[in-house]
């Protein structure tokens, strides 16, 4: 099977072209589509649907993580600034307080735009975000949306690092 590779490309067979995967190549070190997969899938009661044509991961009927790529209308409020390139992840955090932390402590991997004001959820940019960055927050949504017996007992039994 012959794989295609640049931005546009993530995995998915170009029409016409029969056996091609296409997928995304910025370097060894970063982190894609298929990682938040990997990653959501190692947690558990996961499951994977696409909603509004987009990857989507839930736990307990709640979406924690989920692909985000920009609308028309976020394009237009970056205005004459570059929007953050490749692909972009949506994750859940518990609570308002918490998205301030972490937009405060993260590198600029993680970032948010005006659509997502007022809503615990903070964006990463997997073109920039380490593995270990993007697992401890796909773990941090996964918990805001779990239901609080399954956090209680993933909890337990997790080595604290």
């Amino acid at each position: 099977m012959r794989v295609l590779t640049g931005p546009r490309f993530l995995g998915r067979p170009r029409p016409g072209w029969p056996g091609v995967v296409r997928r995304w190549h910025y370097g060894p070190n970063m982190a894609s589509i298929d990682d938040v997969a990997r990653m959501a899938a190692e947690l558990p009661d996961v499951t994977e649907a696409e909603r509004h044509g987009n990857r989507t991961w839930f736990v307990g009927g709640k979406a924690f993580a989920w692909e985000r790529p920009f609308s028309k209308a976020d394009l237009r409020r970056f205005g004459e600034s570059a929007p953050p390139a490749g692909p972009i992840v949506a994750v859940r955090v518990a609570d308002l307080g918490e998205k301030e932390a972490v937009l405060a402590s993260a590198g600029k991997a993680v970032f948010t735009i005006p659509h997502f004001d007022g809503f615990a959820a903070i964006l990463v940019q997997l073109k920039t975000v380490t593995k270990k960055a993007l697992r401890d927050a796909i773990i941090d949504g996964w918990l805001a949306c779990a239901p609080p017996h399954l956090a209680r007992e993933y909890l337990s039994g997790r080595k604290l690092e």
